[in-house]
């Protein structure tokens, strides 16, 4: 059975910094592109960071670009995400998702790919993030 769970979601001040992991079992971590969605209150879910299967490839959403650092530990079937100097805006339910490498080009390209998807292979229950201001 495959199970993808978030951690570390918390309320913090704005200026402040989160990090969240992710980890996985009954899959084979290093097979699957991997990436943090967010939900806000009243708003549909968004692809926020994702990374290629082998580590390259990181994309990230423009209002996060030089905030957030998206990483992965293939040994520890674990992914990340540093959330630096967090803004009120950035308060929402993040989910971790998975999704199979096959039908991706390649890693480098794969990031993208999964942030602009609503359907992947696994998801997380989600770790709700609050940004006070």
């Amino acid at each position: 059975q495959v199970q993808v769970v978030e951690s570390g979601g918390d309320l913090v001040q704005a200026g402040g910094s989160l990090r969240l992991s992710c980890t996985t079992s009954g899959l084979r971590f290093d097979d699957y592109v991997m990436g943090w969605f967010r939900q806000a209150p009243g708003k549909e879910r968004e692809g926020v960071s994702c990374i290629g299967w082998t580590g390259g490839g990181a994309y990230y959403a423009d209002s996060v670009k030089g905030r957030f650092t998206i990483s992965r530990d293939n040994a520890k079937n674990t992914l990340y995400l540093e959330m630096n100097n967090l803004k009120s805006e950035d308060t929402g339910t993040y989910y971790c998702a998975a999704d199979a490498y096959l039908s991706y080009v390649s890693s480098h390209r794969a990031g993208p790919v999964l942030c602009g998807k609503t359907n992947v292979d696994y998801w997380g229950k989600g770790t709700l993030v609050t940004v006070s201001s």
